[in-house]
């Protein structure tokens, strides 16, 4: 197997399963609703903001994979759209299940050579650092998702 192949499937066992934390993300969503996925704890994000978060990397770097130019920007990776119901949020669920999906199969296809080569610049460091980079960014806040998700249902136990 590639080193591509490797980061493919780490990625898509972040996301669908089969990594050896035992967490991943479908798994975590699964019985998140919208209410929940919305509720704000403290000063904390919500986990609706922290998905969106994750996503909204994939979908900038899935772009550039696709030959546009990075326009990613840290000020707009919290702007979640309005979630005003079930629909609005297995939408955003959905969307992310596929974004992950082909990101994992452009990351599988990517050249061995071309895993070194500067991301779009130098300054971001090679492909292979920034889609590792995209896998621990994403753990963190899986985690952070986690943690929220269980003072919710905590709460609601209380309730």
């Amino acid at each position: 197997m590639t080193i591509a192949q490797q980061l493919s499937t780490h990625f898509r066992q972040l996301y669908f399963g089969g990594n050896w934390t035992s967490v991943n993300l479908k798994n975590t969503m699964c019985d998140i609703d919208y209410k929940m996925a919305t509720t704000k704890i403290a000063d904390c994000n919500t986990i609706a903001a922290l998905f969106y978060h994750i996503n909204y990397y994939i979908t900038e770097v899935l772009k550039v994979f696709k030959g546009a130019p990075l326009t990613a920007h840290d000020k707009f990776s919290y702007l979640v759209p309005a979630i005003e119901n079930e629909e609005d949020w297995t939408k955003m669920l959905e969307q992310a299940w596929t974004n992950a999906e082909e990101f994992a199969s452009h990351v599988e296809r990517i050249p061995e050579t071309k895993l070194g080569d500067a991301f779009t610049d130098e300054k971001y460091g090679s492909f292979y650092r920034n889609i590792a980079g995209i896998i621990e960014h994403s753990h963190y806040h899986m985690g952070q998702i986690v943690m929220l998700k269980k003072m919710l249902n905590s709460n609601q136990s209380k309730t």
